[in-house]
């Protein structure tokens, strides 16, 4: 499947102007690129953690494959699947099922770092680490997420960079109103 360049390139200019939170493409290069973001819950890192290992609760479901986040789990011990199941077309039972990374890293309340390309840059060839960082600070905990990419893409991954950034931005935007949600 070819990449069209110029309609990724305006889709990342009016990413950039309308990213919320605190993000940003840290490095970028046709070879890779890594973009961070972070976000303060009023959650002791413990629970920060435990919400991390519920995205069902937090990611956007406009950025599954399924169109809905609750079929998303995420097994936060090493070698634990960050996964989403396909209902069948009718609804009932599942047709199939995606794994979008692999937990290489899981110290509770501390850090929980997966490996694999999420979206689009799943059927390129290139790997990603997402890394969730956390730290107690006042109030709770800073969340701080941090991308890595690198490998081959077709167009190179320099114009896909802020394009991840926002969609990443989004989904720790979606995990901090979890946090602060009463459910």
């Amino acid at each position: 499947m070819a990449y069209p360049i110029k309609s990724i390139l305006t889709g990342a200019g009016m990413a950039l102007a309308a990213a919320p939170g605190q993000g940003g493409v840290v490095a970028s290069s046709d070879a890779g690129f890594v973009v961070q973001a972070s976000v303060d819950v009023a959650l002791a890192p413990d629970a920060a953690y435990a919400l991390l290992a519920e995205p069902g609760r937090w990611w956007n479901s406009a950025h599954t494959y399924s169109g809905d986040a609750r079929n998303m789990v995420l097994e936060a011990k090493a070698g634990g699947c960050f996964c989403e199941t396909l209902p069948d077309k009718n609804g009932k039972g599942s047709s199939g099922s995606i794994e979008h990374a692999r937990v290489i890293y899981a110290a509770p309340g501390q850090r929980l770092r997966l490996s694999g390309a999420l979206g689009p840059l799943q059927s390129e060839a290139v790997t990603g680490v997402l890394d969730f960082a956390i730290a107690a600070a006042p109030g709770g905990s800073q969340v701080t997420l941090t991308y890595s990419v690198g490998g081959y893409m077709r167009g190179g991954l320099a114009p896909i960079a802020p394009i991840v950034d926002k969609v990443l931005v989004e989904q720790l935007d979606g995990y901090k109103r979890a946090a602060e949600s009463k459910g």
